[in-house]
């Protein structure tokens, strides 16, 4: 559907139960997403905005749809450093809106977000760069359960050692916070925390959420199946039999 609206030169927001993308003219200019953080968060807990100039800027822009522009005009972010973030923010939302389970699609014509344009992408790129991300975390620890689910420590031994960038992310997992909780309170974007969590998890040094068992069949389902386990010789017999004698 992402394409689809691309190839139409959409403009809108594309909403899914894990995300949001809004299109300008087909490409994509912001994402959110409830598992990542947002750019305000990326911006503030980098000590590179103020909480007080965020919440301005929200105030005297964000009507207009242009905080992004609000934001360099003003002096208290460069071009680069905006792009840099935004992208950030973008692409890590992007992850968890184009999920394979993140339910169905809907696209409201004309909605635009509050932010403004700073540096569209184009639809397809972010679909490459969200399949790149995956794969990636799945040559890691193929378990993307661990993505979303409450991130449980493991007793660790005396031996194990952790760099400094994992081992802050351990500190804060308490069997309550998600990946996304995580990266919130570091302030770092939800990618590379879920890259950490999946190697804290490949060393045993995380619990790997369990899956689901599949739901066990109805009984009568059960008695038929385990019925038609084995073949019956006598009536393969008979239609090979019957298959020859018309030859």
């Amino acid at each position: 559907m992402l394409l689809r609206l691309a190839a139409e030169k959409a403009t809108g927001a594309l909403l899914r139960d894990r995300g949001t993308l809004y299109l300008v003219d087909g490409q994509v200019v912001h994402a959110e997403s409830p598992a990542a953080p947002g750019i305000d968060v990326l911006l503030t807990a980098a000590g590179r905005l103020g909480a007080d100039s965020w919440q301005g800027a929200l105030r005297e822009a964000g009507t207009h749809g242009s905080v992004g522009r609000h934001l360099v005009d003003s002096g208290r972010l460069s071009g680069g450093e905006l792009e840099i973030c935004h992208l950030g923010a973008l692409f890590d939302a992007a992850y968890f809106a184009l999920a394979p389970n993140s339910g169905p699609s809907r696209f409201r014509y004309g909605v635009a977000h509050w932010m403004g344009a700073v540096r569209p992408v184009p639809a397809d790129a972010v679909q490459r760069e969200t399949l790149r991300r995956r794969a990636l975390l799945d040559r890691l620890w193929a378990h993307p359960e661990t993505d979303t689910a409450p991130v449980v420590p493991i007793t660790r031994h005396p031996g194990d050692r952790v760099v400094p960038r994992r081992a802050a992310v351990l500190e804060l997992a308490d069997g309550v916070r998600t990946p996304g909780d995580i990266a919130r309170a570091l302030g770092r974007p939800a990618f590379h925390t879920l890259v950490d969590v999946r190697r804290l998890a490949a060393a045993g040094l995380v619990e790997t959420p369990a899956t689901a068992a599949p739901p066990e069949p109805p009984p009568e389902v059960a008695r038929v199946m385990e019925m038609s386990a084995d073949p019956d010789v006598a009536l393969l017999r008979r239609l090979r039999d019957a298959l020859e004698a018309t030859l």
